[in-house]
């Protein structure tokens, strides 16, 4: 394994484990307003920090899903090409999906500097830097962007799996 598969391997790893610790921040916060309403308090901008996180886990988890291969396709199409017109097809997909994920990426990584830049902050009770949740979603459409570059070239070299 060389040393870039190593690198790409610990950054998605990296994707997986801050989306499972979004998943955990998710599962805290719905229990303490569940205790919290047990106990006559208020967890205050509950569902706001919890709608964060549940953005924040769909992101980061983009990349991990893609190499597991859990994003949809449409094998039923493809399982029906000839081999170089699937090929041709796969890698006109993963191309354009890359150059969307950029695209994205970019913007979402220019909205987090203007929103910190600004002071931006939530709307609810909880007066938290919008630069915060934004950065978890800028950072797992950077890890995707990276993940489908990795899957095209993968497909180009002709490299299975």
């Amino acid at each position: 394994m060389s040393l870039l598969e190593r690198v790409l391997g610990a950054a998605f790893r990296l994707a997986e484990f801050l989306a499972a610790l979004m998943g955990l921040f998710i599962l805290l916060v719905i229990l303490a307003q569940v205790v919290g309403r047990y106990l006559g308090l208020v967890v205050p901008s509950a569902l706001e920090v919890a709608g964060f996180a549940t953005a924040g886990l769909i992101f980061l988890g983009l990349a991990p899903t893609l190499r597991a291969g859990g994003h949809i396709r449409v094998g039923l199409l493809l399982r029906r090409l000839p081999p170089k017109a699937r090929r041709l097809a796969e890698a006109l997909s993963l191309g354009l999906g890359l150059l969307g994920a950029l695209y994205a990426s970019l913007q979402m990584w220019l909205r987090v500097g203007e929103s910190y830049r600004y002071g931006d902050l939530a709307p609810g009770l909880l007066p938290l830097p919008l630069w915060l949740p934004q950065s978890f979603l800028a950072l797992g459409l950077s890890f995707f962007a990276l993940a489908l570059l990795e899957a095209w070239v993968r497909l180009l070299k002709g490299v299975e799996g």
